[in-house]
């Protein structure tokens, strides 16, 4: 996507490249989460291992691109569009780590609670989590093409992942109520379920910093209803 025109090609060649980058995190967060997702589906111990381990890269990512962008605001003082840009790019990565931290957490619960009595525990997160990874998805192609109609279409699909997690905790509270001794190991998916519930608001989040660099108006806390007036309009 062209960005606008600038004095210097260097800049545009820069903020093409965290762009890309981004992209890059992106898609690293979400092969996380759908090898945590695996990793505890399967009870595949060594993939979540993976995970685990692999979250430093997600780290180092967020930390490579912000210290870009405030190169770029520092050298070459954008304004306007290109400033929001940049801002928008600082927001997204840090919900980007965020979701890394979850994919990581879900991994851990796979590695503590390993047994086969536990899958049927485990089996419960799929759907769930299968609807935040296709959110995530979503979500980055808006972002690539910074989309704003994609965008507010991805945001609405947090509903559908708030209704499959109340499901999911119903599910759960189920196995607790027939079953005292299993109250541990619940709690543990429980937690996890949660952890997945919060990757849909930073999918939305994201959405929000997109419709804010194309449109420049900060939609935080306006609802679908007022971003799709303002979309509309």
């Amino acid at each position: 996507m062209h960005f606008g025109r600038h004095i210097s090609g260097q800049f545009n060649a820069e903020l093409e490249s965290i762009r890309t980058h981004v992209l890059t995190m992106g898609g690293l967060v979400e092969q996380q989460l759908s090898f945590a997702l695996q990793a505890l589906h399967t009870d595949d111990i060594d993939l979540a291992k993976k995970v685990v381990h692999d979250d430093h890269k997600v780290n180092a990512m967020e930390v490579s691109i912000d210290e870009a962008c405030t190169r770029i605001i520092a050298k070459r003082q954008p304004t306007a569009k290109d400033l929001r840009l940049v801002m928008a790019i600082i927001k997204t990565i840090t919900d980007l780590e965020r979701i890394g931290d979850v994919a990581a957490r879900i991994a851990r619960v796979a590695i503590e609670t390993p047994s086969t009595n536990e899958q049927s525990f485990h089996v419960s997160l799929e759907p769930l989590c299968r609807q935040a990874i296709s959110m995530l998805h979503q979500v980055l192609d808006a972002f690539a093409r910074m989309d704003v109609d994609a965008a507010a279409e991805a945001y609405k699909l947090d509903d559908k992942l708030d209704a499959e997690y109340e499901a999911v905790i119903r599910q759960l509270m189920t196995y607790m109520m027939e079953n005292p001794k299993n109250i541990p190991s619940v709690l543990q998916v429980m937690w996890s379920a949660r952890a997945i519930e919060r990757v849909g608001d930073r999918c939305q989040n994201i959405c929000e910093y997109i419709i804010y660099f194309v449109k420049g108006k900060d939609v935080r806390h306006l609802g679908e209803q007022s971003i799709d007036d303002l979309l509309n309009s």
